[in-house]
């Protein structure tokens, strides 16, 4: 509905349209038999009556002083007859969809304004949400997409698929990337993950690929997400973190470890690789292993090392000692961590490398390194787990 009434009335009196036609099904005594198309009506009828208003002001400002006349940088012609357009298999939803999306990624926008409109305005979760979901105040969410609105009104950014389109939806694939690892990662803080916030981004992912389909690298993303979600139920006990050797794998979601499987195929199936398959290849190593002694880490320490190659990362390197730790040894695994450099302040670099320890028996090494992760880590879910392996290398010596 709001794709199709941006294109029209431009994305910040559409939303508000929208917003208000929302308000008035709240009134609702019974519902219509067609919920959208009464909503979208009425959504449509509120922006024209707003475009009513604001001309109306102007012609009186104008019969008082030509020279207090104010021009709008976009006016919509309107008609006394219009149609009535219901959304029901509309050809164009796709494509104008497509279309709203691309915007919330226009480079014009930094990457949290691109984050919050997408999150806004294609994925619906409301301003409260988006803004607990990173930790801010929901003033501030809140302003942050007023001002990104208010440049696309201002800048007259138009809703229209980009001459470059592979750059735009770079873009919306790294924003959807970032926040499904929000999501998994819950850095912003609370406990374990957040599991909604995993969700849209999946489903947010499934709509691109809808929307553009065969793309290699989003059928890669699509794929990683399914695969990390599949293994949500066992990720926890009793808000503590288990680690993917101890995770009882019974509990894994194989449905979605099976869709994982399938997008993967389709990727590859085109011969274009790319990161995001990548890392969506090393996870279905995970997912497909019945046990854990069952992982293929050769096969991952080679998935990683062409990962590095295309997008050289600290962060890939720390993953590929880990890789290379339960490949050919923990000593292995420290000497490619030794080689990483400008890591201090990421407490999974010392947590990775206190586990190395651990394995590697430098029991007193380790309670250091694992020290210094639990100093660093903001997840209190990731502080108990660290106290946890502390005590544990404590009770070692």
């Amino acid at each position: 509905m709001l794709a199709l009434l941006a294109v029209r009335f431009g994305v910040d009196l559409a939303d508000d349209a929208v917003q208000e036609a929302l308000i008035e099904a709240l009134d609702w005594t019974v519902v219509p038999d067609n919920p959208a198309a009464w909503l979208y009506t009425v959504a449509r009828n509120r922006a024209i009556d707003r475009i009513r208003r604001r001309a109306a002001a102007q012609r009186r400002e104008r019969s008082v002083a030509v020279d207090l006349a104010v021009t709008e940088p976009h006016a919509y012609e309107l008609h006394d007859q219009e149609e009535v357009e219901l959304i029901v298999d509309d050809d164009r939803v796709g494509d104008e969809r497509l279309r709203l999306m691309l915007l919330c990624c226009h480079p014009a926008l930094s990457t949290e304004a691109q984050v919050a409109l997408t999150l806004r305005l294609v994925g619906g979760l409301t301003t409260a949400e988006i803004a607990a979901a990173f930790l801010l105040p929901e003033a501030t969410l809140a302003q942050r997409i007023v001002r990104a609105k208010r440049k696309i009104r201002d800048a007259g950014i138009p809703l229209s698929l980009p001459s470059s389109l592979a750059e735009r939806v770079d873009a919306l694939r790294s924003i959807l990337y970032l926040t499904f690892n929000e999501g998994y990662l819950a850095r912003a803080g609370g406990n374990g993950a957040r599991i909604d916030l995993m969700a849209e981004a999946t489903r947010l992912t499934a709509m691109l690929l809808r929307e553009h389909p065969r793309d290699p690298e989003t059928e890669g993303l699509l794929a990683l997400e399914l695969f990390t979600q599949a293994r949500n139920d066992a990720r926890f006990a009793s808000d503590e973190i288990v680690l993917m050797e101890d995770q009882d794998r019974t509990r894994w979601d194989l449905s979605l470890i099976e869709q994982g499987n399938r997008v993967l195929r389709a990727a590859a199936s085109r011969n274009q690789p790319g990161p995001y398959q990548l890392q969506a290849a090393v996870a279905a190593c995970h997912a497909n292993a019945r046990e854990f002694a069952d992982t293929d880490w050769s096969m991952i320490v080679s998935l990683y090392r062409r990962l590095q190659s295309m997008t050289p990362s600290p962060v890939i390197s720390v993953n590929l000692a880990v890789a290379i730790g339960m490949a050919d040894g923990p000593q292995a695994g420290l000497v490619a961590l030794d080689e990483i450099a400008a890591l201090d302040g990421y407490h999974l670099y010392w947590s990775t490398r206190g586990e190395l320890l651990l394995r590697a028996g430098r029991v007193d090494a380790a309670g250091d390194a694992l020290g210094r992760a639990r100093a660093l880590a903001a997840n209190p879910t990731e502080q108990r787990h660290l106290d946890r392996r502390i005590a544990h290398a404590a009770g070692r010596r």
